[in-house]
């Protein structure tokens, strides 16, 4: 068994009572990092085997860990925070893992996107969820596709590029395109900035931008 099991994006009690009963029975618990996740384990009292699994490393032991699930060990896999397969790896594991049987279970749980969404202000019947965009090959394309995109529309971004995300969505989207800019959601630091892409744009450009960001933009009318 494979249980995919959300971790919370900031804070530590945004997780659920059965993710903490499943963290607790199974043999092995991958990681994206196993820094980050110990600090949710030690506040829980979870003391089980920890094994990284992130990008960089899930081609190489692919092979090792499906062979372990077939011989019967119960392994849950957590991210850094939020739901695995979620802008974060999971995705080559649950492939093959069922190509040979082997049972997954994904628990219900955070994720950034949905409360970003919800109290954006912005249409929440239809989306298309986008993750991270290319940085640099197949970003001007995608984002070409995404100028006659009529649902609302997910982004995640890291603080650093946020601002020249938002100047060149005015150049893509038009600068009174409604937007909403979340960023660290749960936490002590939570804030939520709504307005058109050039009001919000100003706002980041005169304050700074810290932490984990998610822009949430309405489509085209």
């Amino acid at each position: 068994m494979l249980y995919l099991v959300p971790t919370p994006i900031g804070n530590l009690q945004d997780i659920t009572l059965r993710s903490l009963e499943i963290l607790r029975s199974v043999d092995l618990i991958l990681a994206e990092d196993t820094r980050t996740s110990s600090v949710l384990l030690r506040h829980y009292s979870i003391d089980k085997p920890l094994t990284p699994y992130h990008q960089h490393n899930e081609h190489q032991v692919l092979t090792h860990l499906v062979n372990q699930l077939m011989s019967g060990k119960r392994m849950a896999l957590i991210t850094d925070a939020g739901t695995p397969g979620i802008s974060d790896p999971a995705y080559l594991l649950v492939r093959e893992a069922l190509k040979v049987g082997v049972a997954i279970e994904t628990l219900p749980g955070a994720t950034a996107f949905v409360p970003a969404l919800v109290n954006s202000g912005i249409p929440t019947n239809r989306f298309c969820f986008e993750g991270f965009l290319p940085v640099k090959k197949g970003r001007q394309t995608l984002l070409r596709q995404l100028a006659e995109e009529s649902r609302t529309m997910i982004f995640y971004e890291s603080p650093h590029r946020l601002e020249k995300t938002l100047l060149e969505f005015q150049g893509v989207f038009g600068a009174d395109r409604k937007c909403s800019v979340s960023r660290e959601l749960s936490k002590l630091h939570e804030e939520t900035i709504r307005g058109t892409l050039v009001e919000v744009h100003l706002y980041f450009q005169q304050k700074g931008v810290k932490g984990e960001i998610v822009i949430v933009l309405a489509g085209k009318e």
